[in-house]
């Protein structure tokens, strides 16, 4: 699993970037994306767009970094989820959670 991490221009977005499966291999490299930059930003993108393979242990960490981020006021977006992650995120109503774009 490779991660971009770029923040946006005005600083208030933290961008995210996943290729790969994103799994428990993944939990190390995905917490250093966002640590130490959570209390920069008041949003967080995180770009599915590249990812082939989502497991229970990548939906635990979406959890880690929204409770991290500020649990329910937290403003996390999910962009570009194939129709297979979709659908997977959307029968554990993380729909509901995050903003699926």
């Amino acid at each position: 699993m490779a991660f971009k991490t770029v923040t946006s221009e005005e600083g208030k977005t933290l961008y995210i970037s996943l290729t790969g499966r994103f799994d428990i291999t993944a939990h190390r490299d995905f917490i250093q994306a966002y640590k130490d930059k959570l209390d920069l930003v008041s949003k967080v993108v995180v770009d599915l767009a590249a990812v082939e393979y989502i497991d229970s242990s990548a939906l635990g960490m979406l959890l880690i970094l929204r409770e991290k981020a500020g649990g329910e006021k937290a403003d996390i977006s999910l962009l570009n989820c194939s129709p297979d992650v979709t659908r997977i995120i959307q029968t554990v109503h993380f729909d509901k959670m995050f903003h699926l774009c």
